[in-house]
């Protein structure tokens, strides 16, 4: 478990995408990670694109990782809503933020501007923005 001090540090760290010249978003049931690292190096991060799941095409999560397990962000679009552990029901699209002691079980609902309706490429360069990625590469679309 992460401190929330440790937390807001790394979530206002700028990063930079390693070995990456563009993104090919992936397809249907296809799932990518795009290796980073703080633009000081001093830290390392995954950020994970998944398309799971082949009956909706607008479904796709973008995810945060540090430490290879802790999930700092993840945007859930078109998904089921997500009930926080005080029962609060929040309804898709949303956010996780790692929250001490209850690592990514919280949600909000998305802010405004990061998803964009019917555009999951720009939705993800709104969100590798929002997790402070500087100099996003091209991302080219996949068929679907």
């Amino acid at each position: 478990m992460l401190k929330q001090e440790e937390v807001e540090k790394l979530l206002s760290m700028p990063k930079k995408l390693t070995a990456v010249t563009s993104i090919q978003f992936p397809i249907l049931d296809e799932y990518i990670e795009l290796d980073a690292n703080s633009v000081d190096e001093s830290e390392r991060f995954i950020f994970d694109v998944s398309r799971k799941g082949r009956f909706k095409l607008l479904k796709c999560t973008y995810q945060e990782r540090y430490l290879k397990t802790e999930a700092l962000l993840r945007l859930d679009v078109d998904g089921p809503p997500h009930t926080n552990p005080d029962g609060q029901r929040i309804e898709c699209p949303h956010l996780h933020i790692y929250r001490e002691d209850f690592g990514d079980r919280w949600a909000i609902p998305a802010p405004p501007n990061l998803v964009i309706a019917n555009d999951l490429v720009r939705t993800l360069k709104n969100f590798l923005s929002y997790a402070k990625v500087v100099e996003i590469p091209r991302i080219q679309r996949g068929i679907n």
